[in-house]
């Protein structure tokens, strides 16, 4: 069974009693609500000795998701540093809404990661533009959340490899909402929904897409790269059939 970290923040909802009343115990538990019947599933947070993501943790994990907003400076560079690496093994990332700005996701992504924003409380329409993509799997052809934060084109990242979803706001704003990345051995998938003020992760259509962002995350079967000197391809054969 997949192996799942949930990263989480986890500072809205401990100081901010609005917020504590939309997720109580943590965006985390209601993210690990959506993933645990079909995935093995922990959680990790900011606080917690080396935020939760030790280097055992970090190899019991197969795909990591995040969620951080207020904190992005605090996670230190050397957990930074072996999230990276396990990416690069092989380990998926999802980055989930203000993520984007985190240490770990603008150093993979080579670029600031900035956008536009706007704390509105408007609707938001999340279109799936690639409906043959397996993120996409048992989704409508779009998403209406009632509420949500703006965010707006430019968004600064490098082109996708996969895109999936475009939102547009009520604003008129479009934005690339759900976009997949490969890393080293890694998939990355950003996707973009899940302001602290709403109870965007208890909705279906949200979670069904964070099963399907885990699934497509999830390491693959092929071959580990090998670095540095190697004899000559001809002579390694040549060898090996003597």
């Amino acid at each position: 069974m997949t192996r799942v970290t949930v990263w989480n923040e986890y500072r809205h909802e401990r100081n901010q009693a609005e917020i504590q009343q939309v997720y109580p115990h943590g965006i985390h538990m209601a993210i690990k609500e959506g993933l645990d019947p079909y995935f093995d599933v922990r959680t990790a947070t900011l606080d917690e000795p080396e935020h939760g993501l030790s280097e055992d943790v970090l190899a019991r994990t197969d795909v990591l998701t995040w969620w951080g907003h207020l904190a992005h400076e605090e996670v230190a560079d050397d957990v930074v540093d072996r999230v990276q690496r396990r990416v690069l093994e092989g380990m998926g990332l999802v980055v989930l809404h203000s993520g984007h700005m985190s240490k770990i996701f603008r150093r993979l992504m080579g670029t600031t990661c900035d956008l536009k924003w706007r704390e509105d409380g408007l609707p938001e329409r999340i279109w799936v533009v690639n409906p043959g993509h397996p993120v996409a799997d048992d989704l409508p052809l779009w998403i209406d959340l009632p509420q949500e934060e703006m965010y707006g084109e430019v968004f600064d990242i490098p082109d996708p490899e996969e895109l999936v979803f475009i939102s547009w706001f009520a604003g008129g704003e479009v934005f690339r909402s759900g976009a997949g990345f490969y890393r080293g051995r890694g998939r990355i998938f950003y996707f973009r929904p899940g302001h602290e003020a709403f109870p965007t992760y208890y909705r279906s259509e949200i979670r069904t897409v964070l099963r399907n962002a885990v699934r497509w995350a999830a390491p693959g079967s092929g071959p580990a790269p090998k670095f540095g000197w190697s004899a000559p391809i001809a002579s390694a054969s040549a060898d090996s059939q003597g």
